[in-house]
């Protein structure tokens, strides 16, 4: 239904003009969530190359239009104007953020544009402008739960995440399901910080504390961007290990764990709709395409 959507959009595009079918490219290239959108950006520049090396698509090329949001919400609403006002591209491929998403709509809407919106969102949202690719809270936030409820015996819960809409309406909806399986208030510790933060002495100092009232304690973080790294570092710092309090991130893969030593972090979890380790044949034929498109023996991917 995706592929036969898409290509009759673009079949009406393909027979109103002639030229590239140009693709606008909408990932952060600086900023905080440089760590995790750069990333996707190179991936479009690959899919795009390797679809014009078979032909291109309806007879015509695809040509990429790459702009630089910054990690500034704002910038994001901007430069989606721009690519359809200006460089007049058929379709959008962007945003990590739910806020940056949410920038973007009204412009997407007003302009009859495309969006493709690549990562797991919080639901509550329909546009037909918009295809939303990743997973909602029933797919990936509740599942993760109900794993470490039964799976690993947590009564205890963090709701660490970053401040913005994604994490805030996830919690909200993992707070109330948690309430109906009869987890009490007091058992339910939530925390935000903003994008970037990166003092988590403190916070985990509390985590660590609230894990210690003899009950099993897991952490569910929707943190995002490079905040992880020094999240991370912090927990193996204080001596929190996975058998002691267990992470399950949202948004955490091999690219946002790069740099640090992950020795400690052995036994953590993350709950995504698609990993590096999937064994399977079109999975190690991506990776290839990917490594040698980037030239890096140690080229990560990710979910979006």
């Amino acid at each position: 239904m995706l592929s036969a959507c898409v290509g009759f959009s673009l079949a009406n595009v393909a027979q109103a003009e002639e030229g590239p079918i140009k693709v606008g490219i909408l990932h952060s290239l600086s900023g905080t969530m440089a760590i995790s959108e750069s990333t996707l950006k190179d991936t479009m520049l690959m899919l795009i190359e390797k679809q014009n090396e078979q032909g291109g698509l309806l007879g015509r090329k695809l040509e990429p239009v790459v702009v630089d949001p910054a990690s500034n919400w704002p910038l994001f609403a901007e430069k989606a104007r721009e690519l359809l006002a200006q460089d007049k591209v058929d379709v959008i491929f962007g945003n990590w953020t739910s806020v940056s998403r949410k920038s973007v709509l009204p412009v997407v809407e007003e302009l009859n544009g495309l969006l493709f919106y690549p990562v797991q969102y919080e639901g509550e949202e329909s546009s037909e402008n918009v295809f939303y690719t990743g997973a909602a809270p029933n797919q990936q936030a509740i599942p993760a739960v109900d794993y470490l409820m039964n799976d690993v015996g947590v009564e205890r819960w963090v709701l660490a995440g970053t401040d913005y809409v994604y994490p805030r309406t996830t919690n909200k909806i993992l707070a109330a399901y948690l309430k109906s399986k009869g987890v009490a208030d007091a058992d339910v510790m939530v925390n935000y910080t903003p994008f970037g933060h990166s003092n988590w002495q403190s916070i985990v100092s509390d985590i660590k504390s609230f894990g210690s009232a003899g009950k099993k304690t897991a952490v569910v973080s929707t943190i995002n961007g490079d905040a992880n790294v020094p999240f991370y570092r912090e927990l193996a710092n204080q001596g929190i290990n996975a058998e002691d309090i267990p992470v399950v991130a949202f948004s955490v893969g091999e690219q946002e764990l790069s740099g640090i030593d992950t020795a400690p972090l052995v036994g953590h979890l993350a709950a995504w709709n698609y990993f590096m380790s999937v064994d399977s044949d079109t999975n190690y034929d991506f990776i290839d395409e990917w490594i040698d498109y980037t030239g890096k023996e140690d080229a990560v991917t990710n979910d979006p």
